[in-house]
């Protein structure tokens, strides 16, 4: 078996540990979020017993650029040789590591321990040859900072082959589509779930859908925080990876994943989702008040990022004036072009609302983050 599946909670650090224990010549890291010390120490140990460890951080996060410039000068001190992410892209949001170049850990959490401990997340081993293959190349085109081009339909990369290789396993679907996504918001792969309801599919989501929908609906996983971004597509293939269905994340950030086959790895994924979708929760009944005060925080930060998002949407101003100019100064001659107002305004809108909510809910989270790893020392 080439595939094994990581749960978080459950699973925890561990296996990442022994991972960077076991290996002999490298480890390849790609760091967006980092407050996890016994992988810090074990990339630490590696180093001293000969294993080249790269670690390719992120540039920024939303909130926790001090925090990656201090990981770097830990491991920098430790000998671990350090990449920072260019600013091509809006975030560079993809999580992995490669070891010995023979093993691949592709993850939908950071290396946290909010995601780890406190979140419903997925984590994939694999020793496929072809995913490990992408995601050495992969790692060498982001460290030099060369253009990445896809070789392989089932390694899904944003912003390269992320959106036509997900709209192809949606569009695949005959009888059943299990989906985790914090928020459902693309317009196409919106349409294109949609279109799969229409044609008798059983469609299950657990997380949110953006916009408007007459046929898509959605049960939020209020117990814990949900993190992961899965999809399992007919009870025998699925996709794990960082990039939820919306724009942001499949146009414009650095996002992976994986789809792949293996009967006990998507067997625990759909076990982990119907003990999820079947969950009595009582916390989806509580009014604002009562979850600012529940024990888990991050309940109370993604309330606070909507709450927030809403508040500007609304109040921005007419937004048709604005596209008239831009058009009078894109098309020339006065030549006629034909555009729906209101639907470019509301387009406008949830862009807005997408880029605040993102903004608030990093710094909140970042702030929760390592409030829970003070208390885990």
């Amino acid at each position: 078996m080439d595939v094994k599946c990581l749960v978080q909670p459950g699973d925890g650090v561990m296996p990442l540990v022994k991972a960077i224990t076991r290996a002999r010549k490298s480890v390849e890291i790609i760091i967006f979020r980092f407050n996890r010390s016994e992988i810090e120490r074990a990339l630490a140990n590696a180093v001293a017993r000969g294993v080249h460890v790269h670690a390719l951080i992120a540039y920024t996060n939303r909130g926790g650029e001090k925090n990656l410039r201090e990981l770097e000068m830990r491991l920098l001190a430790a000998g671990v040789t350090v990449s920072r992410t260019d600013n091509d892209l809006v975030r560079y949001h993809g999580k992995m590591m490669v070891i010995d170049r023979r093993q691949l850990f592709l993850l939908a959490f950071n290396f946290t321990f909010l995601d780890i401990e406190r979140s419903r997340a997925f984590g994939i081993m694999t020793t496929n040859r072809k995913h490990v293959q992408e995601a050495v190349k992969l790692f060498e085109a982001d460290t030099q900072r060369t253009p990445y081009m896809p070789a392989s339909p089932t390694f899904l990369v944003s912003p390269v082959n992320a959106r036509k290789q997900l709209g192809s396993f949606l569009r695949g679907a005959r009888k059943e589509l299990l989906i985790y996504d914090p928020e459902i918001s693309d317009p196409a792969m919106m349409r294109s779930i949609e279109a799969r309801i229409r044609a008798g599919v059983d469609v299950k989501i657990i997380g949110t859908v953006a916009g408007k929908s007459d046929v898509l609906e959605a049960r939020k996983l209020t117990r814990i925080r949900l993190h992961t971004r899965t999809i399992i597509r007919d009870g025998k293939q699925a996709f794990v990876g960082s990039q939820s269905l919306r724009t942001l994340e499949l146009d414009a950030r650095r996002e992976v994943g994986i789809i792949f086959r293996d009967p006990r790895a998507v067997a625990r994924l759909i076990a982990t989702f119907d003990e999820d979708w079947n969950a009595k929760d009582d916390a989806e009944e509580k009014d604002d008040r009562e979850v600012a005060a529940a024990p888990d925080p991050t309940v109370h930060a993604i309330k606070v990022a909507k709450k927030v998002a809403k508040a500007v949407a609304r109040d921005l101003g007419p937004i048709t004036p604005v596209v008239e100019t831009t058009v009078n100064e894109v098309v020339a001659d006065g030549a006629p072009v034909e555009l729906k107002a209101p639907e470019i305004e509301q387009t406008v809108r949830n862009a807005v609302k997408e880029a605040v909510r993102e903004v608030v809910r990093g710094f909140v989270e970042e702030a929760v983050e390592l409030t829970e790893a003070g208390r885990a020392k």
